[in-house]
C-alpha cells in the first residue's frame, strides 16, 4: 500500500445516506445524461427540463459542458485523452450529486459510445439515462449558436465533433429527441414525459 492511500480514511458509512435524502426530497436521484452534437439543443432543452421540474417539485442540479470547463476542467483539451478524462471526473461530480438525492441533468457532447459507457459504470447502468438529442451536423451548423462550426471549417478548431472527430450516435438511448422536427417547447415535454417514470418516488 503506499504511503498516499495508507493515509486516506473514508467515512462513506458514517454519512447520512442516499436512500433518506430521496426520500426527504421525495424523488429518486438519477443522472440524466444528454448526449449530441454542439448545437443540437441540449443546454436549451436541459434548461427547460430544470424549470418544468421545478415547477412540480423535483430538485435538480444541471452540469454544462461549457461550465465545467471554465472550472473544474480548464486544464482539459479536446484530445480523445482529455475528452475521457472530462468525462471521467464529469461522473464522479455527479454521482456525489446523485449520493445527495439530487436529480444531475448533464449536457455534454461526450461523442464517442466508450465515453459515455465509462461514464455509464462510474455512475452506475440504474441511475444514468441516456438522452440522444439527434440534430444532424447540417442542422447544426445551420444554427452554430457559438460560432465553433464556422471557425472548425476555417481550421481555427482541431479534434471538432462531427466534422474531423467521430460522434457515435447512440444505440439503445433511454430517449431520443429531435429537435429539428419539434419546438423548443414540444421537445421539453417530450422530455419531461420521458424522465418522469425514472424519477418519480
Amino acid at each position: 500500500m503506499s504511503s498516499v492511500s495508507s493515509n486516506i480514511h473514508p467515512v462513506f458509512e458514517r454519512i447520512l445516506g442516499r436512500e433518506e435524502k430521496q426520500n426527504f426530497l421525495n424523488q429518486h436521484s438519477r443522472v440524466i445524461w444528454m448526449t449530441g452534437l454542439s448545437g443540437s439543443g441540449k443546454t436549451t432543452l436541459a434548461i427547460g427540463l430544470e424549470r418544468r421540474l421545478n415547477e412540480l417539485g423535483f430538485l435538480t442540479q444541471i452540469l454544462d459542458g461549457d461550465n465545467i470547463r471554465t472550472g473544474i476542467n480548464n486544464n482539459l483539451g479536446f484530445s480523445v485523452e482529455d475528452r475521457t478524462e472530462n468525462i471521467r471526473r464529469i461522473a464522479e461530480v455527479s454521482k456525489l450529486f446523485i449520493d445527495c438525492g439530487v436529480i444531475c441533468i448533464n449536457c455534454f457532447v461526450s461523442p464517442t459510445k466508450d465515453i459515455r459507457d465509462k461514464a455509464k459504470e462510474i455512475i452506475g447502468k440504474e441511475d444514468f439515462v441516456e438522452v440522444y438529442i439527434n440534430a444532424d451536423y447540417e442542422l447544426c451548423e445551420k444554427r452554430d449558436v457559438k460560432g465553433l462550426y464556422k471557425k472548425a471549417r476555417n481550421g481555427e478548431i482541431k479534434n471538432f465533433t462531427g466534422l474531423d472527430s467521430p460522434f457515435d450516435i447512440p444505440e439503445c438511448p433511454d430517449a431520443e429527441i429531435k429537435t429539428g422536427e419539434q419546438s423548443v417547447e414540444e421537445s421539453v415535454e417530450t422530455l419531461l414525459n420521458k424522465i418522469l417514470p425514472h424519477i418519480k418516488k
